[in-house]
């Protein structure tokens, strides 16, 4: 193996000047032999080629007053999984809300990952509603679903109209008197009487369910709720 070399090849008699001229490195160096192999001329190589994606400098300036830019929301919301104790036809109770105690027939789970239930309305008042799982208590009892259709029924039954905003003059500001009251479409009282119809005939089948439905729960003194079966 050849050891490195550690004097240089043209040592300097003076600073800037070597021992040995130009032409005589010619030879030394052996250019001579690599320019007759390549026909006369010393070999050149290809330019590189400018990379396809080059990287974007940043500036130098930026500009004095911060300029606001949309965030994008990246986060795309999982559908809500059911409950093992929440099924179609699940008599469930409700914990919250203007029907808090009464017990309802669960129909299916919406799009929007509430649940659509319902009294039925003839038996303890609960009309077709949207409620959340965490709210409510899932019973072991269950109603036949059979030949109740709710295919109709989304997220969109439950969209309230949009309402055109009025300017209100001061008499009509202070009359608290003239409040118009809410109008139910004809369109939703049409779906409670075809889903109450179908399951009312199913309840009816099966003995004090009925009964069962229309009385609320409630706790009294003495009982646990976490020891209770539902």
């Amino acid at each position: 193996m050849a050891k490195p070399r550690t004097t240089p090849r043209n040592p300097d008699l003076v600073r800037g000047i070597g021992k040995y001229t130009r032409s005589q490195m010619y030879h030394k160096r052996g250019l001579w032999a690599i320019k007759a192999k390549n026909g006369g001329v010393f070999p050149t190589h290809a330019p590189k080629t400018a990379s396809p994606s080059p990287v974007e400098k940043s500036p130098k300036f930026y500009p004095a007053d911060d300029v606001k830019k949309p965030l994008v929301n990246k986060h795309r919301p999982k559908p809500t999984k059911l409950r093992a104790s929440v099924t179609p036809g699940t008599v469930l109770i409700l914990l919250a809300g203007r029907f808090k105690g009464k017990r309802v027939v669960f129909l299916k789970q919406l799009s929007s990952g509430l649940l659509l239930v319902t009294g039925p309305f003839k038996v303890n008042g609960v009309p077709l509603r949207r409620v959340n799982q965490a709210y409510v208590i899932g019973t072991s009892t269950k109603v036949d679903l059979s030949g109740v259709d709710v295919q109709n029924i989304d997220d969109k039954y439950f969209a309230k109209p949009a309402e055109k905003k009025k300017k209100k003059s001061e008499g009509e500001f202070f009359e608290a008197d003239k409040e118009e009251k809410e109008v139910i479409p004809q369109e939703k009282k049409d779906a409670q009487k075809a889903v109450d119809a179908a399951l009312s005939k199913n309840i009816e089948a099966v003995p004090d369910l009925k009964a069962y439905l229309g009385a609320r729960f409630s706790l009294k003194s003495g009982m646990k709720p976490h020891e209770l079966i539902f």
